[in-house]
Order: structure tokens, then C-alpha cells, then sequence
């Protein structure tokens, strides 16, 4: 995936199932990672993520039919620790590294926040870093991926129950696998200041997915920052990054990122 707007000076770092693409337009120290995230495909939020001063890498993982869960977290997980591992490389600090992952690649980032040192997760490790981070933000993420599944069956999206079957080896495996379920249960869990953002008109997930999240995990100890926008669908800003509650949302994501390193 691509993670900023095609660089002369960008290059892939290679890494078992892991690449990255740097652009080395800016100097500043803090690194982003991009899981999943279709924002990084079009050229004005890519101009506007390298006018932010990050550095922004995005992790290749493999999907259906290569591989499935756990195994893709395991992928996500090496990800973050190679780029902690070469935070100077990326002009960067280790303590500096946060994650921003959008609808499935949201339900990635979500799962390795909250578990980070999980023994699947970890299947690639690097002794220099674990994959725990400064911060997260999820846009529009399969929070909880057995609800999704069983609306999107309610609502006879095939193309999207048929993705949940490639992806997940049974219900239990999205129970086991769902980051709202995982703090409902009470389980241990890393909690990173998050923001979260869903729009109403969003027929991927449940109306309330963004919103059960969040209050789930205030309840763990976490603190989080929830954004609901009216009459928006699915990958919103992506859809048209111009419009109005696009601008907004890259606002809200930009503030929250400067007010972490502060």
C-alpha cells in the first residue's frame, strides 16, 4: 500500500511479508503508521499527510487466500516492531509511533493495540522493539467484527459476508478476534490515547459501532475521543477529500496526532 504520494527519493524496505515506503520530504520525529488505510491512496490526503511532517510508512500484510487470522495480525504486529526497531532510520523515535488504520485495516490496528505482546501476534519478533504504540486512530473500523457480520448478513451484502468467511475461521473466531468484545470480557489490555470516527450513513458496520467502542474503552481506563458526522458514509474523507466533513476529520485527526508528541 502506499503510504505518501510517490517520492524521488522514497524507497521499499523488504522485511519477510512486511514493505514499507518512506517519503523523505520532512524532518520532523514522529512516525506514523498507516494499516490498511485507503486514505493514503489519493493524492490529496497524501500531499496533505507529507505537509503534516510525519513519517508515514504503510505495512503490506498478507490477506485471503495467502493467509488468514491470526496470521495477518502477526504480519501487522512485525510491522510496528521493524519500524520501532529502525526508528532512526525513519528519522524518528521508538516512543514516537503511533498507528492510524482505516475500516478492516481499523480492526488490525485496534487488535494490536490492546494486545500487542499476544503469542500469536508475535510470531515474527524482533528482540529491539515490541509492537505497543504512542497512539491510535481508527477511522470507521470493524471495531466488532461479529456484529458486522451478522448485520451485513441481515442486510444480504454477500460480497461483504463472503469476505468475513475468507477472513475468519468461525463466529467463535470473531468473538475471540473482536476488539469490543475483548474489553466487554475484561481482558488485560494496553489502552493508548485513541480517537475513533464513523459516520451515520455508514452501511459497513453497525450505526453504533464507533460510539460502543469508544465507551467501551473509556471503561477500561483508556482515553478516547469519539467523532460522529452526520449523513457520511463508509471511507468518507477517501470519497471526496475536499468536501467539508472530510477537511474537518483530517483537522480533528491532525490535532489529535501534534497534541501526542507535545
Amino acid at each position: 500500500m502506499l503510504a505518501a504520494r510517490r517520492c524521488s527519493r522514497g524507497f521499499i524496505v523488504r522485511k519477510d511479508k512486511v514493505r514499507f515506503r518512506r517519503c523523505s520530504k520532512c524532518t520532523a520525529a514522529l512516525g506514523l503508521l498507516a494499516i490498511g488505510s485507503t486514505m493514503f491512496r489519493s493524492p490529496n490526503i497524501s500531499r496533505r499527510a507529507v505537509s503534516w511532517c510525519y513519517r508515514v510508512l504503510s505495512i503490506d500484510f498478507r490477506m485471503p487466500p495467502a493467509a488468514r487470522y491470526p496470521d495477518t495480525l502477526a504480519d501487522v504486529n512485525f510491522g510496528i516492531c521493524y519500524l520501532k526497531a529502525n526508528a532512526e532510520r525513519f528519522a524518528t523515535r521508538p516512543e514516537l509511533v503511533g498507528g492510524l488504520g482505516t475500516s478492516s485495516g481499523g480492526h488490525l490496528l485496534l487488535l494490536n493495540v490492546l494486545r500487542p505482546r499476544d503469542p500469536r501476534y508475535t510470531s515474527h519478533p524482533l528482540s529491539a522493539a515490541d509492537a505497543s504504540l504512542a497512539f491510535a486512530v481508527a477511522c470507521w473500523p470493524v471495531a466488532d467484527p461479529l456484529a458486522r457480520y451478522r448485520a451485513v448478513q441481515e442486510r444480504g451484502n454477500d460480497r461483504l459476508v463472503e469476505a468475513h468467511h475468507q477472513f475468519w475461521p468461525s463466529e467463535e473466531a470473531m468473538a475471540e478476534g473482536s476488539p469490543q468484545l475483548i474489553l466487554e470480557r475484561g481482558e488485560p489490555v494496553e489502552t493508548p490515547p485513541a480517537l475513533i470516527m464513523q459516520g451515520t450513513a455508514d452501511d459497513n458496520l453497525t450505526p453504533d459501532m464507533a460510539a460502543n467502542f469508544a465507551a467501551a474503552y473509556t471503561k477500561a481506563g483508556g482515553s478516547i475521543t469519539f467523532h460522529r458526522f452526520e449523513g457520511q458514509p463508509h471511507a468518507f474523507i477517501p470519497r471526496d477529500p475536499t468536501a467539508p466533513d472530510a477537511q474537518c476529520a483530517l483537522g480533528l485527526i491532525t490535532d489529535f496526532i501534534h497534541h501526542q508528541t507535545r
